[in-house]
């Protein structure tokens, strides 16, 4: 850790001269991040030769150092230490350096250095390919501080589970690179979170089929739950819909949604469906609407609406989906509006 107290102390001139050297904005760093300019030591040079020998440009080392000042009170060894560590997941040091200048703040995160490269050559040894690992590394850094060991004892957790709720043995590893890609942060959950939630579906009735169905749609967010949190969102889609438990849990099934969001992200998503005329009923007949923010909702609505198509007597599924499937729908009725009402093509009856 760093000194943070900037009372009473100076800037290190010779920290400010070689930023300015390098062309970097030190202004820039003075409003965000005085602190690194304050500390005793720093290396700033040798950092910047680190990444010039990686194929750094002047622009780039001066953009890396502008956002991630902090990379300069890191030793040259240490920055040595991470590269060769990227240096196992990345093709080549063109790579490499594109990476950094986009993700700075990860890659010059050296905490916990042997933790990070246990979990790397982990995650190799399970078959994640390198690409995947390098997504990890750069949006979800934390997950490869926690001792490999629990890493470990986590995907057992999910293999053992995966296995007693009847999937295979020959479709497990994939399922669990599936689930890891869509979402490295269920590593951050302890073995006994993920069993708790497991146990509280199949308590509510959710068959051993059903609750794999709901992981495969959930794409590991489950893990992020607690049984108190889903317990809660369920009684309150139950009050909405005037449903019994059992078409409760089929609405579940259709739209996870219902599980994972908080009473007040649904109460707000709710609130704006109603407000545009949608009635309870043609919600509960698609639930999955109830995925989309409520701007996504009203900015579909009024596309459609533009053309004539009135969501209030119709069904909703015309809203669902993702961005390209909405737009794959929004063409097909706009092509239906356009569409001549006579043959063009058919001879016409022209008398002489």
């Amino acid at each position: 850790s760093y000194t943070t107290d900037t009372k009473a102390r100076e800037e290190n001139k010779k920290t400010v001269e070689s930023l300015h050297r390098l062309s970097v904005d030190v202004r820039k760093i003075r409003r965000l991040k005085e602190w690194v300019l304050l500390q005793d030591v720093a290396y700033v040079k040798e950092i910047a030769g680190i990444l010039q020998d990686m194929g750094a440009d002047e622009t780039a080392v001066a953009n890396i150092l502008e956002r991630c000042p902090e990379a300069v009170l890191h030793t040259p060894a240490e920055v040595n230490s991470q590269r060769a560590l990227w240096q196992l997941v990345c093709q080549n040091d063109k790579q490499l350096i594109k990476l950094i200048e986009q993700f700075p703040e990860s890659f010059f995160t050296i905490d916990c250095h042997e933790n990070q490269k246990a979990n790397v050559l982990f995650f190799q040894e399970l078959g994640l390919k390198n690409h995947i690992i390098t997504r990890f590394l750069t949006s979800a850094p934390s997950i490869f501080y926690n001792p490999v060991e629990k890493t470990k004892n986590v995907i057992e957790t999910l293999q053992r589970n995966y296995l007693s709720l009847g999937g295979s043995d020959a479709n497990m590893k994939i399922w669990i690179l599936k689930l890891l890609s869509q979402n490295p942060f269920i590593l951050l959950n302890t073995s006994s979170t993920i069993q708790e939630n497991l146990e509280f579906l199949q308590k509510n009735d959710f068959t051993d089929r059903e609750v794999l169905q709901l992981l495969a749609k959930l794409k590991g967010f489950i893990f992020q739950l607690t049984p108190t949190t889903m317990q809660e969102s369920m009684l309150f889609s139950q009050d909405v819909f005037k449903c019994s438990d059992r078409e409760l849990k089929e609405l579940v099934l259709k739209c996870p949604a219902l599980l994972y969001h908080s009473i007040p992200v649904l109460e707000e998503r709710l609130e704006g469906l109603l407000r545009e005329g949608i009635s309870v009923a043609q919600i509960r007949e698609t639930p999955m609407v109830l995925e989309l923010t409520t701007q996504i909702v009203q900015y579909r609505i009024q596309k459609l609406s533009a053309l004539g198509y009135d969501i209030k007597s119709g069904t909703l599924e015309s809203l669902n989906g993702t961005k390209k499937d909405f737009e794959v729908n929004y063409g097909k009725i706009r092509s239906k509006k356009e569409r001549p009402i006579f043959n063009p093509v058919a001879p016409l009856n022209i008398e002489d």
